[in-house]
């Protein structure tokens, strides 16, 4: 037996076979039996003139078809698949803005088919009553073009990872920062009107981010935190020391870590263009 072990980091049953039975004993046995003749043999031969076989008897079927796990019995031949795992196309990135449209899939279509996306399909197939294989065949194709529409452009290459919210109402007037907490978007809005969109985190519980209605009080395009000794590229303060800003560590390890307050961004190009729009005594709304 082996044993395994799992480090956690922390982060702002084989089954034998049995021996199979032997020929059975006749059931009534003669007390004693007279040698047989030395040219007799002692098992008469078939018809065909080949000896009996003991397992004759205990034969059993094959053909039946068994339930497999996937829900496709055992003796049915598996649809041919349009899609599967480890593919990568147009086509699969349409499959997955199909299935977030019926909240199937909670990404950002990527086009390729992982497992997350056979996860996707198998809920999908359950849903339909279709077997589970997790690829999808003619069948379930048509059955999501029917359950589905097509995608549009942002559906199939969204401007943020995470999906935007509706906008707080006084994001609705003016050129705003439009930041939610809900969807851990960042909207730059002019006029009620999104210009632009990206993903953002936000401070631990011990170090929150603070919400309400700011505006942009200066903007440093290379500023250093004096307090937490780290960069901050690309700040525009908006509340004392909190700003929004990129952060190397939210593009390395995502969501596994947090700010210590400011408002994190992981798309550096997408921020440079921001920066350099954004003008100081623009409006920034932090909500839920």
């Amino acid at each position: 037996m082996a044993a395994a072990s799992v480090a956690l980091a922390a982060g702002c049953t084989a089954q034998a076979a049995g021996s199979g039975g032997g020929s059975g004993s006749p059931t009534n046995p003669p007390a004693t039996s007279a040698p047989a003749p030395a040219d007799s043999p002692t098992d008469a031969p078939t018809e065909d003139g080949k000896p009996p076989s003991p397992s004759d008897s205990a034969a059993t079927p094959t053909d039946a078809p068994t339930e497999t796990p996937s829900g496709t019995p055992s003796g049915t031949a598996k649809p041919k698949a349009l899609m599967d795992d480890g593919d990568e196309n147009e086509q699969v990135r349409e499959l997955q803005a199909r299935l977030r449209q019926l909240k199937y899939f909670d990404r950002a279509p990527t086009g390729f088919y992982g497992t997350m996306t056979a996860g996707s399909v198998k809920a999908f197939q359950k849903k339909q009553g279709l077997p589970r294989t997790g690829s999808v065949d003619e069948e379930t194709w048509q059955r999501l073009l029917g359950a589905s529409r097509k995608p549009t452009a942002d559906e199939l290459k969204p401007s943020t990872t995470n999906e935007l919210d509706t906008p707080d109402a006084r994001c609705m007037t003016g050129r705003v920062l439009c930041i939610s907490k809900e969807s851990r978007t960042l909207a730059w809005m002019i006029d009620g009107k999104v210009v632009s969109s990206m993903d953002v985190r936000f401070g631990s519980e011990n170090t929150p981010t603070r919400e309400g209605i700011f505006t942009v009080e200066r903007k440093v395009r290379q500023d250093w935190s004096r307090l937490y000794h780290t960069p901050m590229p690309l700040s525009m303060y908006f509340s004392r020391g909190q700003a929004v800003h990129y952060s190397a560590d939210f593009a390395a390890r995502g969501y596994n870590g947090a700010s210590h307050g400011c408002v994190n961004v992981r798309d550096r190009a997408k921020l440079t263009t921001l920066f350099d729009q954004v003008k100081v005594g623009d409006k920034v709304v932090v909500h839920w």
